[in-house]
């Protein structure tokens, strides 16, 4: 994700213009001063969450992850040796809204930062209200090529970029398996399409043919035509660029029409965790896959605290964990970094430093920014669901250790072993 960022990635569906505007304040301390008469000035960081609207979901998850990282560097010295404070503001899923708060946070609350909100839809305008005002916004979750697109300077996206999450799967496919039709099917959303695009441009190179090529409108609410359409392509492989509601739908609208691909990749969905289980039911999920940039287990700075302090906060398992937190989680890693190694709270050194080439560390991986703000450093994964879990399959040959990939999906509910 996510999408999403996804993404991960998850719900970057139509806006709702003009949405109440609904403030939530947090503020993050717990930094002991010993020996101290007042305690230091804090770091204060203005944040911007869809806590209503079409990205709720998402937007409550974003907002997860970011209060875990406050929590995680307060305990690790805070940034500067000051306790970080964040100030959130719900944007409603709104581009309108979402401008009004980064300049209320800008203008008004005078924050000494800010980070990015949840989608590439709001992150566009939100990033060029700062800007407009040469604040820095680093952001993990929103990836969308027209994010990079428009030579803003000040925009730094922690995740892989959309154009690049299908490549791993692209890459191993036509490496393992022969040419042969394969079934696309993407939202039209700025995020989604361009990861199924660029697979598909990839495969085509390799010999692969389209059994069937469908867009559809993020406004869409009835997704059975397109899932019939990709059912009665009868293709072997498919691969969808959706978002959570629009793949359970694809998944649900398969399984009644009795349409088992071998292969199923989603760009989003599969990896919502107790979401997506209870959406298509916990026996329906073995084999699907979906991108991501983090692996639950994984042992890269942080991760395992970032877990367990979720765990303990939130509740569930590991494999309930949003995809959206790491995300978030990760941008706040750098930020703190690259602050502490500038040594100021000033924005223009900041952006300077994080063009210098710099490399950084995250939950997600290495960090380190191309001219456009892309993490040119960043190393995509591919999941699957492998009885009743969520395991790491793809890349071969990586840093991690990953599951072997099981190339042939069993029937609708049926999972072997199990």
């Amino acid at each position: 994700m996510h999408i999403s960022r996804f993404g991960s990635v998850a719900s970057r569906h139509k806006v709702q213009l003009g949405a109440a505007l609904s403030a939530v304040a947090l503020a993050v301390t717990g930094l002991a001063v010993p020996n101290a008469t007042a305690a230091p000035k804090p770091i204060t960081i203005g944040i911007s969450v869809s806590l209503s609207g079409d990205f709720s979901g998402d937007g409550k998850a974003t907002q997860q992850g970011y209060k875990i990282w406050a929590t995680w560097q307060n305990a690790h010295g805070g940034i500067l040796g000051r306790p970080v404070v964040l100030k959130f503001l719900s944007d409603a899923s709104s581009p309108t809204q979402v401008v009004t708060n980064y300049q209320k946070f800008i203008t008004s609350d005078k924050v000494d930062f800010v980070l990015g909100p949840y989608s590439t839809k709001l992150t566009k305008p939100a990033s060029d209200i700062a800007n407009r005002y040469h604040y820095v916004m680093l952001e993990g979750i929103g990836g969308g090529p027209s994010v990079f697109s428009r030579g803003l300077k000040n925009v730094f996206d922690v995740s892989a970029s959309a154009t690049y999450q299908l490549v791993t799967y692209a890459k191993w496919l036509a490496a393992t398996q022969k040419p042969q039709p394969i079934a696309y099917a993407t939202m039209d959303d700025p995020f989604i399409q361009p990861m199924v695009d660029f697979a598909k441009a990839y495969l085509d190179k390799k010999g692969f043919t389209d059994a069937v090529y469908k867009v559809y409108p993020a406004e869409t609410t009835d997704f059975s035509p397109i899932a019939s359409a990709v059912a009665a392509s009868g293709a072997k492989i498919a691969i969808l660029g959706t978002m959570p509601p629009d793949g359970y739908s694809m998944i649900q609208n398969f399984i009644q029409a009795k349409y088992n691909p071998e292969q199923l990749i989603l760009a989003s969905g599969p990896d919502q965790g107790a979401d997506f289980t209870k959406s298509v039911g916990i026996t329906n999920t073995e084999g699907i896959m979906v991108p991501n940039t983090w692996i639950p287990t994984s042992n890269y700075p942080g991760n395992k605290d970032m877990v367990a302090l979720y765990i303990k906060t939130y509740g569930g398992d590991i494999n309930a964990i949003n995809a959206d937190v790491p995300e978030a989680f990760a941008a706040g890693q750098v930020l703190a970094q690259a602050v502490n190694k500038v040594g100021s709270t000033s924005n223009v050194k900041l952006q300077a430093y994080l063009h210098s080439g710099a490399k950084f560390t995250s939950v997600q991986g290495p960090v380190q920014f191309a001219p456009d703000g892309e993490n040119s450093g960043a190393a995509p994964y591919v999941f699957q669901w492998q009885k009743g879990q969520y395991v790491p399959v793809l890349p071969l040959g990586g840093p991690d250790k990953v599951s072997p990939i099981e190339t042939l999906r069993p029937a609708w509910g049926t999972t072997p072993g199990m």
